[in-house]
């Protein structure tokens, strides 16, 4: 279980030193956690976190009850945590089969591969050879990159608005990706998200906003209110906008 005890962070801004995040405690346990919030809220910043790419400022991360709060990237990679970035990273002279297999931790059969492969949609004859690079798509490196998470079965898997930049045939494909990624792999699946789609098969949704934990709880719970102030929101922004027109 992965869980972060009153966790803290501030950086330093063009007016000075700024707290993005403030006091934040949350337990994440085995299932489907999304993150949500409005823009600017903290949530990357909490995924960094708990990535290890950047060290809270104050605070605690326990993996299992392990303090893992100044352990770097690759030394909580190798303790169970799998993270992907909004905008996955191109490999150019390495083939998909090679990264699959890298994140494996061993020298995968094609077959292997090609299993990954046909779990997140994709036809493996297409890409087992293909290198990551420039010629693949958004939706195309997402999911391979998810393939990579699923090769490496770990006991977090970390996903920062894997819908940013694809389109929605892409988008589509990715829910069906993750609905049998929840349905086969254990551990914690965290996904930082505003899509409705995403949110609607959580388990649990928190909402990170102004750098604080405004809710967390089961989806039942937490979803119908926070669609309704969403939509209350807008509502507002639309008449405020036909009021200038008029």
């Amino acid at each position: 279980m992965l869980e972060l005890k009153n966790v803290s962070y501030s950086a330093l801004g063009e007016t000075g030193e700024k707290e993005i995040l403030k006091n934040i405690s949350l337990k994440f346990d085995d299932g489907f956690i999304a993150i949500t919030g409005p823009n600017g809220g903290g949530k990357s910043t909490l995924a960094k976190l708990i990535a290890g790419i950047i060290t809270p400022t104050s605070g605690q991360i326990l993996l299992d009850g392990e303090d893992i709060t100044n352990l770097s990237v690759t030394e909580r990679a190798r303790k169970g945590i799998s993270f992907a970035f909004q905008q996955p990273v191109r490999f150019k002279g390495i083939t998909v089969k090679d990264l699959i297999s890298l994140a494996s931790g061993k020298d995968i059969s094609v077959a292997e591969a090609c299993d990954y492969l046909s779990q997140v949609g994709l036809c493996a004859r297409d890409y087992i050879n293909r290198e990551v690079n420039a010629s693949l798509s958004g939706g195309e490196l997402k999911r391979i990159e998810i393939a990579t998470v699923l090769a490496r079965s770990t006991k977090v898997s970390l996903f920062d608005e894997p819908e940013a930049g694809i389109d929605l045939w892409s988008f589509n494909n990715l829910i069906n990706v993750f609905e049998k990624m929840h349905s086969k792999l254990g551990g914690s699946i965290i996904i930082i998200s505003h899509q409705e789609r995403i949110l609607n098969i959580a388990d649990k949704v928190a909402v990170l906003a102004g750098g604080n934990l405004k809710a967390y709880g089961p989806k039942a719970d937490i979803l119908p209110e926070l669609l309704s102030a969403t939509n209350a929101a807008c509502s507002v922004l639309t008449n405020n906008m036909e009021g200038k027109n008029d």
